[in-house]
């Protein structure tokens, strides 16, 4: 079931590998597909291919816009196979996994663990990593592909907070289950977030600390972009979570926790997949130049005014 309105779409970056990438995972998940692919031309970047795809009716976009950034696991996609939902989800995880392991690597093997039967964690050929567990049915019922967050490093222990200040900043929001580390998990805090879920405008998260050593953190390589429909949504979005501002570039955004965020309005894709060839390049002149979306300004760009 395909979230139509989705308003929350997670950004993948790659350097020149966003097609292949996003026909890759069509043909791996069930029930997904690419869904458009535009070329914008003389970004800072230069010409970039940008994929539009869903994946088990989550939607993504992808962009191939050079080797600015690396796909780590600080942010990666769980990915649920219930059995209520469908009758083969055993035999599903299997196949997905062998699919993502060609040229990629287990971060934990495809097992039986003690929070769940089967579950795994890999790195794909691109860089996207994939946390694949067959779903205890009796639980709340979850999306297929839920975005996850990792907080490692210095930012361990922050899972919580971002999460609260998430569910304050987003409507439509609300909290899941919540397991903490007991006493004797170190390096793990007790009390930190073991694993959380929670929404936002109708899209689920989950967030987990992790107090080993990671050789990684959030970057840019994966990000949400957030569709607002009006410059009130724009600023308001702006406001509550940029909090880097050399990082404010072209709708792009650092939020406290480190996590990229994007926020666009929702009639620049019409814009850029409808529009002329001039009218495109118009409009990706004036948005290369701007920090937060001045959407009359687009508007004008685009009308030629």
């Amino acid at each position: 079931m395909t979230n139509a309105n989705q308003t929350i779409v997670p950004h993948i970056w790659y350097d020149k590998e966003a097609v292949e990438a996003a026909n890759f995972y069509a043909s791996v998940f069930p029930e997904s597909k690419v869904t458009s692919v535009t070329t914008i031309h003389d970004t800072p970047s230069g010409d970039c291919d940008q994929v539009s795809f869903e994946i088990w009716g989550q939607k993504f976009m992808a962009i191939s816009a050079g080797p600015y950034f690396k796909l780590n696991p600080s942010v990666s996609f769980f990915v649920n196979f219930d059995p209520s939902r469908d009758k083969d989800a055993a035999q599903k995880i299997d196949e997905v996994w062998n699919k993502l392991s060609e040229g990629g690597q287990a971060l934990m093997p495809l097992d039986k663990y003690p929070f769940s039967e089967r579950y795994g964690w890999i790195q794909d050929k691109y860089g996207v990593s994939w946390q694949l567990i067959l779903t205890n049915p009796e639980g709340e019922e979850r999306p297929a592909i839920i975005p996850s967050l990792l907080f490692v490093g210095d930012k361990c222990g922050k899972a919580e907070e971002a999460m609260t200040h998430y569910l304050s900043v987003f409507g439509n929001s609300q909290q899941g289950m919540i397991a903490r580390y007991p006493k004797g998990s170190e390096p793990d805090q007790e009390g930190t977030i073991m694993f959380s879920d929670f929404m936002l405008e109708k899209q689920w998260f989950t967030v987990m600390d992790s107090a080993h050593d990671h050789k990684f953190n959030f970057n840019e390589a994966i990000s949400f972009m957030v569709k607002c429909d009006s410059q009130e949504e724009i600023d308001h979005y702006w406001e509550k979570l940029s909090a880097v501002p050399e990082a404010e570039q072209c709708g792009w955004l650092t939020d406290k926790f480190g996590v990229s965020w994007q926020i666009v309005p929702t009639e620049m894709d019409e814009m850029l997949e409808k529009g002329t060839p001039e009218q495109i390049a118009r409009v990706t002149k004036d948005f290369s130049q701007m920090k937060k979306f001045d959407l009359a300004a687009l508007h004008k760009a685009y009308k030629g005014e």
